[in-house]
């Protein structure tokens, strides 16, 4: 088990396999600063140190989920000086590694979004394995009334919803409530409120802890070089994971488990 990073814009909460993340700006609406990225991508790494842990959980401190970037923290930069074009370009980059990161976590991701999800932060809904909102979540990306582009989340708000919605999102400021999330794919499970969310969620928690981890992480290396490599290649290197956990004491306690007729040991810690 490794240690958990220190932080003051997140509350890292480890329950055995289990750890949530929460945003912790309640103040400002749970919006993206400068060092609450640093701090995500200093618990991710952590995270993805430790094979231990199974499952990921974000959300937000105050029944807010995440208001984007803090957009309050860009004019006080700005204020401070002129800064040049590269420099803003990778300031913005950041948060791009940030959503990769966390796209390709080993662990299983789960969102659990209520209040609102704006921007960046409905970014952060797309990079989730499982996504659950509420009815009443309010989500919008706002960044071209803002005169900027949703540079960095783009290509996974794309991926997720599909070119043509992505574009009328985008280019609209479009503004959408729970249900419509879940009919763009954007969330996976519609709850009716927070209690009923925090049910759904122990019942995908049960899910899966059914499912070996190691074969989750190798999983979800596979499915997205399935989007990279051309077919054979992906095939290929979809053929030597599996070989890695067929071989791996993972694997050959599943199939052990499955001859005996009990559950694996993962499944029942």
């Amino acid at each position: 088990m490794s240690a958990l990073p220190n932080t003051s814009d997140l509350v890292l909460d480890r329950q055995g396999s289990v750890l949530t993340i929460w945003f912790n700006r309640p103040e400002a609406k749970n919006a993206l600063s400068a060092a609450m990225v640093d701090e995500l991508h200093a618990a991710l790494d952590s995270a993805a140190a430790d094979p231990a842990l199974r499952t990921l959980i974000l959300r937000g401190k105050g029944g807010v989920f995440c208001a984007g970037a803090d957009i309050k923290g860009f004019q006080s930069d700005a204020q401070g000086g002129a800064p040049d074009e590269d420099e803003v370009a990778r300031g913005n980059r950041v948060f791009g590694d940030l959503m990769l990161k966390l796209n390709e976590q080993p662990q299983v991701v789960i969102m659990l979004v209520e209040g609102a999800a704006i921007g960046g932060g409905l970014g952060l809904c797309c990079v989730g394995d499982v996504t659950l909102v509420t009815r009443e979540t309010r989500f919008r990306l706002s960044e071209t009334s803002l005169g900027i582009p949703p540079a960095q989340i783009a290509p996974f708000v794309t991926e997720r919803v599909g070119l043509t919605q992505a574009r009328r999102l985008m280019l609209t400021g479009a503004r959408f409530n729970g249900a419509e999330a879940v009919q763009y794919g954007i969330g996976h499970i519609l709850a009716e409120d927070s209690a009923d969310m925090e049910a759904r969620c122990a019942e995908v928690l049960a899910q899966i802890a059914l499912c070996a981890p190691g074969a989750n992480a190798v999983t979800k290396s596979i499915v997205f070089e399935a989007t990279r490599r051309p077919r054979p290649d992906a095939l290929d290197f979809a053929a030597r994971g599996f070989a890695r956990c067929m071989l791996s004491d993972e694997g050959r306690e599943g199939v052990a488990a499955f001859v005996e007729k009990r559950k694996p040991r993962w499944a029942s810690e």
